[in-house]
């Protein structure tokens, strides 16, 4: 039984894998922690098994670094292939352009020796940006995986849906185990789909087990972001995207008999913020990118209900 488990799920990587294994190379203060890397490819078509293997030569002989391949598309499902083949308890995934900083793993495992109620726990994310953005796009932040709340540990609010993001996660095996279904309802974004949030039923699942949910800024990483990722289209596709699994994700820590009550808040409460967000920027939301994002992620969250119940169909069938 090895102490850590560094995992990467990744489709289509080979060109940012190389900067993410590097930083795991040059890690500091491991000298008394076993632990490996799993490199989960999700059905890539480019050479990241090349990569990967590459990469086995040139990593300490005490450190192993392994490849899986993940035929079924999508993030949730490339997690739980990892979870299934990692030798530790306490598994530490990083997205294929999230890159740590060289002290992670060692403050990551600390954080997890003092902590052993934590099912989960979540570090800080600095964005990396290809271009230079105006101040006011910090509202976008959190839609990026990058999560800043500050220099001291504190627990996460699930019921409100705050949460962090498996870009740099830390997960005990043992709580996913006793917590997590086999098969989630939320599987990632797949091909041209955006909806994700995948990484939040996951870990609404592991607190409705009893299991805290912690922010440790001792774990920092930075999320490379291409420009692209910060054009108009793409934000708006990824704010309303974002909306849509509300309601679901409420639903999973709600009693059965919160459920209607739930459906009319968020129908009500999305409505009414429709409503204020459009008397309030009138004719910007057109020209100005923050409030269309806003107004994209509430229209989001008001058709979350539907949404919900389309999953729900989708997964009967």
């Amino acid at each position: 039984m090895l102490d850590f488990t560094v995992a990467i799920p990744t489709y289509n990587g080979a060109n940012k894998l190389p900067l993410v294994l590097e930083k795991l190379r040059a890690q500091i203060n491991t000298e008394n922690i076993s632990w490996e890397v799993i490199v989960v490819d999700n059905n890539s078509s480019d050479n990241t098994s090349e990569i990967v293997q590459d990469y086995q030569s040139r990593f300490s002989e005490f450190v192993s670094i392994k490849y899986f391949f993940e035929h079924q598309q999508g993030a949730a499902f490339a997690r739980l292939k990892a979870i299934k083949e990692a030798k530790s308890n306490y598994i530490g995934f990083l997205d294929d352009d999230v890159l740590p900083t060289e002290n992670w793993i060692s403050a990551a495992y600390a954080f997890c020796q003092t902590h052993p109620q934590a099912g989960a726990i979540g570090g800080q994310i600095h964005g990396d940006f290809e271009v230079e953005l105006p101040p006011e796009y910090k509202e976008v932040y959190p839609f990026l995986s990058i999560r800043e709340h500050g220099s001291k540990p504190l627990l996460f609010e699930p019921n409100r849906l705050n949460l962090p993001t498996t870009a740099s996660l830390v997960i005990s095996k043992k709580a996913w185990n006793e917590s997590v279904p086999d098969r989630l309802t939320l599987s990632g974004r797949v091909g041209s789909s955006m909806v994700a949030s995948e990484d939040y039923e996951l870990l609404l699942y592991i607190y409705k087990n009893g299991w805290e949910i912690w922010y440790n800024p001792e774990m920092e990483s930075y999320h490379k972001i291409p420009a692209h990722r910060l054009e108009k289209d793409y934000l708006l596709s990824l704010s309303r995207a974002c909306g849509l699994p509300t309601y679901f994700l409420l639903t999973i820590n709600a009693k059965n008999w919160e459920k209607p009550m739930l459906f009319v808040r968020t129908l009500l409460g999305s409505s009414r913020r429709i409503i204020l967000h459009l008397i309030k920027y009138r004719g910007r939301v057109r020209k100005d990118l923050i409030p269309a994002f806003e107004l994209e992620f509430f229209w989001g969250s008001f058709l979350s209900p539907f949404y919900s119940f389309y999953l729900f169909t989708k997964n009967k069938k």
